[in-house]
């Protein structure tokens, strides 16, 4: 009797880095129960699209992909963000076999084993104790909690994902470990606000090796950073303990990098959005970062064109970029979301009022960042390679995230690895990149 070949499950991972964890938890239950992964729809028995549902253009991508799905292979399980309001997706799309919310791990699984039942192996044990990554080996995303507490104008993501839920500090210690035993030189620590870790445990300590270690930021960082892989930290609310962690970077323990979504600069546009409306205060604190660790980069993120924005608010934006000097940014046009309370606060910018701004702030940005850039050119800086495509090398600094940040583009006299760490004496920068040659 011949036996029934394993059964292949294809996937499309939309949105954040967040939910690309949520898609390795699924293909890590997956895989353990013997099904293999497709890279092609038309390879595959069933399709699991993990859809991201934060704005308008998202969600409209979101159907896009389930639309692709269903047309390639006709078997479709949706699941993330999107999922958690799943009218509009079976309205567009009533042939899809199910659908459900973000985390819902246990949920999906029980979808594929309807559509495709796993085929039964006593002998098998398929899954490396670090569980299966959609990252390349030498970096991974670390999680620590799910949702958050607080409540953004602009944001729907506690509607999304609920109120913060933190992991027990061992637990996420106890997965860094097995990712770098593995292989990992890098853990990227993510959450909605990672700084609030902890607080729904009341910190909380459990049991790591010999010792006790509390949910808290402070306490989990200078346990990660004992671990011996590069840690950076993203979505880094600015709460007054974040000052705690600063000399952490100093000593080398963890990456002299945060990842802090600020939003604006006017206390008329913070308050609107219900952020901290303090930004001089943010200034003083930047300040003493730098002092006590000069390397420190920093990262973050703007919304321009939030209701209600006027010329004068987008000024004091500007002139608090100009006086932050910030390493890093992003900036993005306000789009509605549905259900936020933010649509209903003043009459929407136009869009070409939008456009223009965000073009004054990325022209703003990009001098402080080629100005700020061109005072690396003559030092040596350890670079991490993220790729090696015949004489083309590209890594990243410790203060360049995957994905989001610059790169280092490489000159090498001797063979380079992808996940090696090598000493770059950098030659030159424009204003996003550097340019070196190895020692």
């Amino acid at each position: 009797m011949t036996a029934r070949p394993a059964p292949r499950v294809g996937l499309v991972s939309l949105g954040c880095p967040k939910a690309l964890v949520d898609s390795e938890r699924i293909v890590t239950h997956l895989r353990a129960e013997g099904y293999e992964l497709s890279k092609t729809y038309q390879g595959a028995d069933v399709v699991i699209v993990n859809t991201c549902g934060f704005l308008d253009s998202a969600k409209a991508e979101s159907l896009s992909a389930i639309g692709e799905a269903l047309s390639a292979n006709g078997k479709v399980v949706v699941t993330g963000c999107m999922g958690a309001d799943p009218g509009i997706i079976h309205e567009t799309y009533p042939d899809v076999l199910a659908v459900t919310g973000p985390q819902q791990y246990e949920a999906v699984v029980d979808a594929i084993h309807k559509a495709v039942p796993p085929v039964h192996d006593p002998y098998f044990d398929l899954v490396p104790p670090q569980g299966l990554r959609l990252t390349p080996r030498h970096y991974a995303y670390l999680k620590i909690s799910e949702g958050c507490n607080n409540r953004c104008s602009f944001c729907i993501i506690p509607q999304l994902r609920g109120d913060l839920v933190s992991r027990p500090a061992a637990d996420v210690l106890r997965e860094a470990e097995r990712l770098v035993k593995a292989g990992v030189k890098e853990l990227l620590v993510i959450s909605q606000d990672t700084s609030a870790y902890g607080i729904d445990l009341k910190y909380a300590a459990s049991r790591w090796k010999d010792r006790d270690v509390r949910a808290k930021f402070l306490d989990l960082s200078r346990e990660l950073g004992e671990l011996g892989a590069w840690v950076r930290m993203h979505y880094v609310y600015p709460y007054p303990h974040v000052d705690d962690v600063i000399p952490l970077m100093a000593e080398g323990k963890i990456l002299p990098y945060l990842d802090i979504p600020l939003q604006h600069a006017s206390p008329n546009v913070l308050k609107a959005m219900r952020r901290p409306a303090h930004q001089e205060k943010t200034l003083d604190r930047i300040r003493r970062w730098r002092e006590i660790c000069p390397d420190i980069t920093l990262r973050s993120t703007f919304i321009v064109g939030f209701p209600g924005e006027t010329e004068e608010d987008m000024d004091i934006l500007i002139d608090w970029l100009e006086a932050a000097e910030l390493d890093r940014v992003g900036c993005f046009q306000y789009e509605p979301v549905q259900n936020a309370p933010a649509n209903d606060i003043a009459p929407p910018v136009p869009e070409e009022v939008k456009a223009a701004r965000q073009r004054r702030f990325m022209e703003a940005q990009a001098r402080i960042s080629a100005r700020k850039l061109r005072r690396k050119v003559g030092r040596h800086m350890p670079v991490l390679i993220d790729s090696v495509d015949g004489g083309i090398i590209r890594g990243r600094t410790k203060g360049d995230a995957p994905e989001i940040d610059g790169t280092v583009h490489v000159t090498a006299r001797r063979p380079l690895r992808v996940g090696d760490i090598v000493s770059v004496k950098i030659e030159r920068a424009d204003e996003h990149d550097l340019y070196g040659r190895s020692a």
